[in-house]
């Protein structure tokens, strides 16, 4: 979601340089928050004996943050100028509250059930499990191709499309993204005291 930001560098500072300029510290500050989202629950893994009580946690987590996501609907409207030298501590905090990483913690925690993965998950969980390095080979791509897309919009939208476009087409996925975190959480957590 920083690609609007990387417009209004770019509007506001009448080049497309800017925009392109936007984007470094939005991929940085997305890398720093999946790692800092994984690499506790990559340490926890560690953790066998407590595995249960561990997913019964990340379940709750899950659930605990869809509902606060449904509560708190509050954006800041102070997002449309933030400076180069805050766009990747803003990248980080909204990376982190939106929950980068967590989507990958069902399949590293072992939330997923192996019948229940298609080849694409099964691939992704093979590539976690390898090793920490692997793992961080999968978030520096997933990064890369996730700002790729974003700059591909902040560019179109910069030079053709123009803030109309934007607020005109604006779809919010706040309360649908909570509502699926819920839902998530809950069937996660309903599995794991099934066991």
């Amino acid at each position: 979601m920083g690609w609007p930001l990387a417009v209004s560098a770019g509007l506001m500072e009448r080049t497309t340089r800017a925009l392109g300029a936007a984007l470094v510290p939005l991929t940085a500050g997305h890398l720093l928050a999946m790692l800092l989202v994984l690499l506790p629950f990559a340490l926890l893994v560690t953790l066998v004996e407590w595995q249960r009580q561990i997913q019964i946690g990340a379940s709750l987590l899950v659930i605990g943050f869809g509902i606060f996501r449904l509560v708190d609907r509050r954006h800041p409207r102070g997002l449309a100028r933030i400076r180069p030298t805050q766009l990747g501590l803003w990248s980080f905090a909204v990376a982190i509250a939106h929950g980068a990483g967590l989507m990958l913690v069902p399949i590293y925690l072992g939330l997923c059930r192996e019948a229940d993965l298609d080849k694409g998950h099964e691939a992704a969980l093979s590539l976690i499990n390898a090793n920490l390095g692997m793992a961080g080979l999968v978030a520096v791509v997933h990064a890369i191709a996730m700002i790729a897309a974003g700059g591909c919009l902040a560019w179109l939208v910069y030079r053709y499309l123009g803030l109309k476009f934007v607020s005109r087409s604006w779809f919010n996925l706040d309360t649908s993204w909570a509502i699926s975190l819920i839902l998530v959480g809950a069937i996660a957590l309903v599995l794991s005291l099934a066991e």
